[in-house]
């Protein structure tokens, strides 16, 4: 599907009056071929390589070989027509800066906020990191194309302060605005996770994931010194999932897992609420992405009402209510979600932000303004450009 095609020709919307839209929550994954031009000269040999089999394409990596997969590039087509199992030339070709720019044209899109591919799978210590710097050189390149409307996520390993520190530091120098860490902190041995997923290799479950049972996590006071040089690159933290990953590819329970895989992020949330990290750093933002934001003033509401009685046995020290810190520090974003929309004026429904999650498998593409007016109905002109485009400019720091 191309942007002549009149399935997206058709789902244009005249007349729009809602200014830009700053898509929160957009996907970029790199052509295959990219790690063996990123990757350092003496660990390309060792890229992903792709078989063409007569019964479809497979990626053969480090003594394994699996189909691939398509299921997050599904962008142009109707859910009666999703395919799982593919071929890299069945593929929109997200990569190529001329089809992303004229998607986004086509679909109203003014500018898009990415997350993407890496690391790789490895169970190699130094290819597994190394493959975290190949990606954040590849998409940058990618977005100067175009770097008013493309703004790049730097994905970085969380298995050492200092290492991640460094990371955080090189990223913000070359104009990253965020950075996305996993959910909880990696383990040394960065790839190796007690979350893993049937379908997926542990090393790309841990760089969403991390290790919710590790013996780093981010209540522990020695992130201080992460969170400062966050605060001080005036970056911003995003979690893009990862407290719960779906089980991919498994039919039974694909569904199921999809709305855990959101509110699983109260989890980290809470986290940083409850152990003063925005006490002691005023200016942390963090972005909980994709994770919907229906449940936010739910959970706001829950998570107030909690503390106001238990927190003396808990000897909670924060110094403001928990819907302080919602409404101030964390901000989420969501797809299809008239519910948040609806509670938008609740505490901790105010910092939402909409997005297309283009070419992923939910996605709004190519019918994203008709979508917006849909689940927009009966909001004031005012509230519809906040979430549609201001709110993730503020957090980014490009208000």
């Amino acid at each position: 599907m191309s942007e002549a095609d009149p399935a997206i020709t058709d789902a244009q919307v005249e007349n729009w009056s809602y200014g830009p839209i700053f898509d929160a929550d957009a996907h970029i994954d790199p052509p295959h071929d990219m790690w063996k031009t990123y990757l350092p000269a003496h660990l390309r040999d060792r890229a992903p390589r792709i078989l063409h089999e007569e019964d479809g394409d497979y990626i053969e990596f480090e003594g394994n070989r699996r189909p691939f997969m398509m299921i997050n590039n599904q962008a142009g087509r109707e859910g009666r027509n999703f395919k799982m199992k593919g071929r890299l030339e069945e593929q929109r070709k997200v990569w190529e800066p001329a089809t992303r720019l004229a998607d986004m044209d086509a679909d109203g899109m003014d500018a898009a906020l990415l997350f993407g591919g890496g690391p790789l799978g490895s169970f190699d210590n130094e290819l597994y990191i190394a493959s975290y710097e190949a990606y954040q050189n590849w998409v940058l390149d990618f977005c100067s194309v175009a770097p008013d409307r493309l703004f790049p996520v730097g994905y970085v390993p969380m298995r050492d302060i200092d290492e991640t520190c460094q990371h955080v530091e090189r990223l913000a120098k070359k104009g990253f605005r965020a950075i996305n860490l996993p959910a909880f902190p990696q383990n040394p041995d960065a790839w190796k996770t007690s979350s893993g997923i049937q379908n997926m290799k542990d090393g790309q479950v841990s760089a969403l994931t991390g290790d919710a049972k590790g013996a780093l996590q981010y209540a522990d006071p020695a992130f201080d010194k992460l969170w400062r040089t966050i605060v001080d690159s005036n970056v911003v933290i995003t979690f893009h999932l990862g407290a719960r990953v779906p089980r991919f590819g498994q039919k039974e329970f694909f569904l199921p897992d999809m709305p855990m895989s959101k509110m699983a992020m109260a989890e980290p949330i809470g986290i940083f609420i409850f152990n003063c990290i925005f006490d002691r750093f005023p200016d942390l933002r963090i972005g909980s992405m994709e994770s919907g934001v229906g449940w936010f003033a739910w959970y706001t509401e829950y998570i107030t009402r909690t503390w106001e009685k238990q927190r003396f046995w808990t000897e909670s020290a924060l110094k403001e209510p928990p819907s302080h810190y919602m409404d101030r520090n964390v901000f989420g974003s969501f797809i299809q979600d008239r519910t948040g929309i609806l509670n938008r004026n609740l505490p901790g429904g105010r910092n939402i932000m909409w997005s297309s999650d283009y070419p992923h498998s939910e996605t709004t593409f190519p019918r994203s303004r008709q979508i917006i007016l849909r689940d927009f109905e009966g909001v004031p002109e005012e509230d519809v450009r906040d979430i549609i485009n201001n709110n993730c400019r503020k957090l980014l720091g490009l208000a």
